[in-house]
């Protein structure tokens, strides 16, 4: 066990406080000025099943989620049972009841929130207690990061926090000090979430308007436009289903209004319509699919690879589109704001592909810029009354001008003329098809280049989409620590892909590993139909949770 990371993970069932415990110690950590990322594992009951939340800190940057756990707190006895196998040889437990059996220290933890703090809901904050003394950290940083984080509830609810974390220190005083955590390391303070940083980004680009019929895991995302929706003068709209959703949109762009989509699982698949009616009409839709295992409800709450070939034929005939999967918080940031104005540069939907270990992954690093900075929407302004909606052009990108001027601004979702009116004439529906697929070709041009990391002559390459950055590259160093060569290429932008340029970093490369969340690999099959790889390996998850440098590392050696 490396002392200098450590996996706290906080187990419990669900409305027990496992999510509140979890974020107290989160965010005390980081205050602290030690590195943090907190990831969750849950269940889709209201109530009940084990859910937990994983705290990793470290005395330098953290990138994933560990499979196992140094420190395990465990609030039921549920926990304790199912994940006592789940600890790292010279593990702790602490167990919240009068006994734990051999192995783990029981300090009970409820049973002294009501005596400290008058409720048993207060056990979160006993626990925190317990956890900041076993860390050997100081226990007035927690104080003071309670009493900053309930200032809106009063100064009684404050003293009650403050003396529950007290009562769990002094619960945990005979363990004080036995794990002890990493020191501050000059850590960034803030923390952010992957859901919370699309959502930044999409209102500090200029979104005017987001719906969703909310579905795990994309809520979070919309439930954050919700909260800053007056701060940045957005309109939120929760449809009555996914398909009323996809339209508001498509009306809400044609409008001139940048507009944002969240879904996930099902929810895109009453969509695919709409992104459709977005292509034939040539509106810059954005839509944010959050991943889950499938088909049909599937596992709601966990996490997935599985919809990548569906959002690249999702919708029926010919369009183009882009498609963007962040692997990073600060990716998540910078790809929404590119999704957003790729779309308007082209006229033409984009969608940003997460998951549910992204959005729920937390870490600390700088500041995310919160200060609007509108994105071009490509408009023409002063379009007179010649002006023609659908105007054929060599980059198939017509001039765009929204109703409301003296431009007449039509379109049809029939095949149009140039002027937006119904037409069947066979012979303008070809130049018109062409004209909206010659947008492909700028959209390959101007398509974000895949990340390299690790040495350039690497013998093995790990090819990474979207969330598996942060596993892929601790196990590129694990690996090479371990005296092999290996690194890793990080596509950010799944499509369109510069397949020359992808055979050209891989030229000659002895081994390519796949390391794909579903179980047919489907990003090395897209390598494969563009011709940028022959063949490779693949280093497949599907059982829901998300991959760890472990997991890679020892299905390499495997």
């Amino acid at each position: 066990m490396n002392q200098m990371d450590l996996n706290i993970r906080i187990a419990g069932e669900a409305g027990q406080g496992v999510a509140s415990a979890g974020a107290l110690v989160v965010g005390a950590v980081a205050e602290l000025g030690v590195h943090v990322l907190a990831s969750q594992s849950y269940m889709s009951r209201i109530r009940g099943g084990l859910n937990w939340y994983d705290i990793r800190v470290g005395s330098a940057e953290l990138f994933g989620p560990r499979e196992k756990a140094d420190l395990l707190v465990a609030l039921t006895p549920v926990a304790l049972e199912l994940l006592r196998g789940e600890l790292t040889p010279g593990g702790l437990i602490l167990f919240d009841g009068e006994s734990a059996g051999e192995g783990a220290a029981a300090l009970a933890f409820t049973k002294k929130a009501k005596e400290a703090g008058g409720s048993t809901l207060m056990a979160n904050t006993v626990a925190a207690g317990a956890v900041f003394a076993v860390l050997g950290y100081n226990l007035d940083e927690l104080c003071n990061y309670l009493a900053r984080q309930f200032k809106k509830k009063g100064d009684e609810v404050i003293q009650a926090n403050i003396r529950c974390a007290r009562a769990g220190a002094e619960l945990a005083g005979g363990l004080a000090g036995k794990m002890p955590g990493p020191r501050p390391a000059g850590a960034p303070k803030p923390l952010s979430a992957g859901a919370e940083a699309i959502g930044l980004s999409a209102a500090v680009s200029g979104a005017k308007f987001a719906t969703a019929y909310p579905m795990s895991p994309s809520t979070a995302t919309f439930a954050y436009l919700a909260a800053v929706a007056d701060k940045y003068n957005i309109v939120v709209e929760q449809a009555e289903d996914e398909i009323a959703a996809v339209n508001m949109a498509c009306g809400a762009v044609y409008a001139g209004a940048p507009a944002l989509v969240t879904t996930s699982g099902g929810g895109f698949a009453l969509m695919v319509e709409g992104l459709a009616l977005a292509g034939m009409l040539e509106l810059p839709v954005v839509i944010v699919l959050a991943q889950r295992p499938g088909p049909a409800t599937g596992l709601p709450t966990r996490t997935a690879q599985q919809d990548l070939a569906f959002s690249l034929s999702a919708g029926h005939g010919e369009f183009p589109r882009a498609i963007f999967a962040p692997g990073t918080i600060g990716q998540c940031y910078d790809l929404t704001r590119r999704a957003l104005q790729t779309a308007h540069k082209y006229q033409t939907p984009a969608i940003i592909l997460t998951d549910q270990f992204l959005q729920d992954m937390q870490k600390n690093g700088p500041p995310l810029p919160d200060k609007p900075d509108p994105i071009d929407r490509c408009i023409v302004a002063d379009a007179g009354t010649g002006y023609v909606r659908h105007a054929v052009t060599e980059s198939g990108v017509s001039p765009r001008a929204i109703p409301g001027g003296a431009a007449l601004v039509v379109s049809d979702s029939d095949e149009h003329d140039q002027a937006g009116h119904l037409t069947e004439d066979l012979d303008t529906h070809l130049v018109q098809h062409d004209k909206r697929m010659r947008k492909h070709a700028g959209l390959l041009g101007a398509a974000l280049p895949p990340e390299w990391y690790g040495p350039a002559d690497a013998k093995t390459v790990l090819l990474a989409w979207g969330s598996t950055y942060g596993p892929a590259r601790e196990a590129v160093d694990i690996l090479n620590a371990g005296g092999q060569s290996a690194a890793m290429l990080h596509f950010g932008q799944v499509w369109p892909i510069d397949a020359a340029r992808v055979r050209d970093l891989l030229n000659r490369r002895a081994t390519i590993v796949s390391v794909e969340g579903n179980s047919t690999a489907q990003f090395a099959g897209l390598l494969k139909q563009l011709r940028a790889i022959d063949g490779c390996r693949e280093l497949l998850r599907y059982d829901g949770m998300p991959f760890t440098a472990e997991y890679i590392v020892g299905r390499m050696k495997g």
